[in-house]
């Protein structure tokens, strides 16, 4: 088997993040619901941004943010995903590339426009959001890029584009084209509600075909339909080789196999909780590609996502490399 030339390929929605600070009135006012990632359409979009406060433009989607968490670590990263040939697309293609993330999927010609996610954070660092998704529904088999997937010690896929039909089919091409050459699948469970919706093709994709999986507290519990945490750490060391289980302010658990690790949160200040568990994966994965152990990995997981949190935005604004060697 060669080796690899990819440590990380992502496969999700690309989105434009708009993120604006709001107060708990504005989110009652527009009725929506504090914490939640809700899907919107044209016409709500454009009423939301032209109600927002100043924002803060950037390529987003979780699991681009994890590719370029992933990348700033210093991981050789990729990432599929589909944005319409417009203005915002081009504004996605180039944030992502220039945050060192390999790009190729062609952009979508005369259909819906480029995806964006809305994001109100108020005073406590809480994040709201509201996701058009446009141009992303179309992704499917074809825009898997199977050479890329081959390359990647791991591909990463993110449980918020599991809606579409036609992404579910592409998720279950890239997972066999990884398994067939040697290669691990990963996937991020994203949100409780997205577990609500697909809660049986969840399941079964977790247990056949994925061997590293990302959830925090809420999502694991909806996904094995417990009120106990100890009770889904059980159903899911059944299921999967490995899992990475974030408890936000009382860190992580890993399990695998028999042996379970528990990782310190590492101590920062919330100032915005947006794309905390998106960072925490792009850390283990970055440490577990170069070679490190589980805890280790861990750590590298909790130090990105509490620099993450520690400013507005989902993007690193310090020296990540800097902070791990602490």
């Amino acid at each position: 088997m060669a080796a690899p030339t990819l440590d990380i390929l992502g496969i999700g929605n690309a989105i434009l993040d708009v993120q604006a600070r709001a107060e708990e009135a504005f989110l009652v006012a527009q009725g929506m619901e504090r914490g939640a990632m809700t899907l919107i359409d044209t016409a709500r979009a454009q009423a939301i941004y032209e109600a927002m406060g100043p924002g803060v433009e950037s390529s987003g989607g979780s699991a681009g943010n994890t590719c370029a968490v992933a990348a700033a670590m210093g991981a050789r990263v990729g990432f599929l995903g589909k944005v319409a040939e417009d203005a915002l697309g081009e504004v996605f293609a180039h944030d992502i590339q220039a945050a060192g993330v390999s790009f190729p999927t062609p952009k979508l010609k005369g259909g819906a426009p480029t995806a964006r996610c809305l994001i109100l954070v108020t005073p406590d660092g809480q994040r709201t959001m509201n996701t058009y998704l446009g141009a992303c529904v179309e992704f499917g088999e074809a825009d898997v890029d199977e050479a890329m997937v081959a390359s990647a010690a791991v591909t990463y896929l993110e449980g918020y584009l599991f809606d579409p039909p036609q992404a579910q089919a592409a998720f279950r091409r890239a997972a066999a084209v990884a398994h067939q050459n040697g290669r691990q699948v990963s996937m991020t469970l994203s949100d409780p509600f997205c577990v609500g919706r697909h809660r049986e093709a969840f399941r079964a994709f977790v247990a056949r075909q994925t061997d590293i999986l990302f959830a925090n507290e809420a999502e694991i519990m909806s996904l094995y339909e417990t009120d106990s945490f100890e009770d889904a750490v059980a159903a899911v060391r059944a299921e999967v080789k490995l899992a990475a289980l974030t408890r936000s302010e009382k860190g992580s658990v890993v399990v695998s196999g028999d042996a379970t690790h528990e990782v310190m949160a590492e101590p920062t200040r919330v100032v915005d909780s947006t794309g905390a568990g998106d960072a925490y994966a792009a850390g283990f994965l970055a440490a577990l590609t170069s070679g490190h152990a589980l805890p280790e990995c861990g750590r590298w997981g909790s130090v990105a996502a509490a620099e993450c949190i520690s400013h507005f935005g989902a993007r690193p604004q310090t020296d990540l490399k800097a902070l791990l060697a602490r």
